[in-house]
């Protein structure tokens, strides 16, 4: 997994999580029983922080945050793909980046975007430069 990320593990980072992934494996598997019993990678988290071998490991400890953001992260990524699909549909097929943008934010982040009021917007409009008309 570490590979998939070259910038967060270069390779001197890389020879330095081999040799904590052995000694980790020792300790965790073969000396500290708090770690008997785990249900997934949140609770090896946990046990991680609460024994503060997250201090010991840090690079094994940022491959299990590696590991637990991938599916909010993938999951965000799909849902902008199926929020685009919506909006760029056969009438509005030649948007170009800035306008898709433009639709795409507000439309994944409607939560935030629904507690801004109309009239919010407008002025924000309205005080970036100057128009023909009033809004």
């Amino acid at each position: 997994m570490a590979e998939l990320y070259p910038n967060d593990f270069d390779e001197n980072i890389m020879v330095t999580l081999k040799n904590q992934l052995e000694t980790y494996i020792v300790d965790i598997r073969d000396v500290d029983e708090r770690f008997l019993n785990l249900q997934g990678l949140v609770d090896l988290f946990e046990i991680l922080v609460k024994t503060k071998k997250h201090l010991n490991y840090p690079f094994v400890f940022r491959l299990v945050k590696f590991a637990l953001l991938l599916p909010v992260a993938t999951a965000t990524v799909e849902r902008t793909f199926s929020a685009m699909k919506l909006i760029k549909n056969e009438l509005r097929n030649r948007m170009d980046d800035v306008f898709m943008s433009g639709c795409l934010v507000p439309y994944v982040e409607r939560k935030i975007f629904n507690t801004i009021s109309d009239e919010t917007i407008m002025n924000t409009f309205q005080e970036m430069k100057t128009r023909r008309g009033q809004l």
